[in-house]
């Protein structure tokens, strides 16, 4: 039977978690990356975003036997996939935050530990497109790791 074959619970949001963490890890502590960030325009930054939307819902409902319809929703939107996409950015964002990167990587000075460098100026753009540069990579991880269940 084609769906869903079982009710999404806590244990896949701890799966998507893993996952998630296992692969933004490396791009968060990267300054490529970093440096990619400050030199995006927004629509690409835009992009990012919807690259990160298609290679979700993707690997959930494309190359898995799941079927969106059969799941619960919110919104008309699967449970699981709002779950896999909060995961994909917060993953990044608590990384950037435990690591300090945004103030290591862009100079910003706030002093250590400060969330300073996330909602100033001259480090919200980057910081934010960063952010969405390592969404790309915490989404497979994120989508890998609920499908292998």
């Amino acid at each position: 039977m084609v769906g869903r074959r079982r009710r999404f619970a806590l244990s896949d949001t701890a799966q998507q978690i893993i996952g998630g963490f296992l692969l933004a890890g490396p791009f968060v502590v990267t300054e490529e990356v970093w440096v990619l960030a400050r030199s995006m325009s927004w629509p690409q930054a835009l992009l990012t975003v919807v690259i990160v939307f298609v290679i979700g819902y993707g690997a959930l409902y494309k190359a898995d036997d799941r079927d969106p319809d059969r799941e619960t929703e919110v919104g008309g939107i699967p449970v699981r996939f709002i779950s896999l996409v909060a995961v994909s950015y917060l993953s990044v964002v608590i990384l950037a935050i435990a690591f300090n990167a945004p103030e290591t990587f862009l100079g910003v000075d706030a002093g250590a530990g400060s969330l300073r460098p996330l909602v100033v100026p001259a480090g919200l753009g980057a910081t934010v497109k960063a952010i969405s540069i390592g969404a790309i990579f915490s989404v497979i991880g994120a989508a890998t790791a609920d499908s292998l269940y």
